[in-house]
């Protein structure tokens, strides 16, 4: 099988037991049983389960950004357009195995000095605030910079207590109450 094959599938199979299972739960072992590979080939790709980490993370950003930013733009120009942001949410928290973020569950689960992990989540994040800021930028009126950019992570604040707090709940509420409070920010 060619590299990079391979090496997609054992980023898939890692993906999907560390989004469903956890970081710490999920072992080595688990990830070549499932990706159905020698450990050998694995470490061919990965030196540690920290970098198969890093891999998931950046595979599950890359695709949320292309999803997020192809469905707010789809929509009319304007408070459409940020109010699009919950939309979204709420068909991925319709999805049979919604989860959470990815990012938080991660975090939540590595020790606080595990710098490379935690600033590729930092990383992340940032980028979602920017992506909401071109957002905010080019559907309002605002034109004071620091409050767009105050705004824009006013709106992230909403975007990610939603996911949460939906999670914990099992029930779509929090992003439903979420957009009704960024209806009334964005007024």
């Amino acid at each position: 099988m060619k590299h990079a094959v391979v090496k997609s599938r054992i980023i898939e199979t890692a993906s999907n037991l560390f989004y469903k299972n956890g970081y710490n739960t999920t072992g080595i072992n688990q990830i070549i049983a499932e990706a159905g590979i020698a450990k050998a080939t694995l470490y061919n790709h990965f030196k540690s389960k920290e970098e198969i980490c890093l891999a998931y993370l950046k595979h599950k950003n890359i695709s949320f950004l292309k999803d997020f930013e192809a469905f707010t733009t789809s929509k009319t120009k304007g408070k459409e357009q940020l109010l699009a942001i919950f939309d979204f949410l709420t068909l991925f928290f319709k999805q049979k195995d919604f989860n959470g973020c990815w990012c938080i569950k991660t975090v939540a689960e590595i020790p606080k000095d595990n710098t490379l992990i935690r600033n590729e989540i930092q990383l992340q994040k940032n980028t979602f605030i920017d992506l909401i800021t071109k957002l905010v930028a080019t559907n309002l009126d605002e034109k004071d910079e620091a409050q767009t950019a105050s705004l824009a992570r006013q709106i992230y604040l909403l975007y990610e207590s939603a996911v949460g707090e939906s999670h914990l709940h099992q029930q779509d509420w929090p992003i439903l109450e979420s957009k009704n409070i960024c209806e009334r920010l964005i007024a």
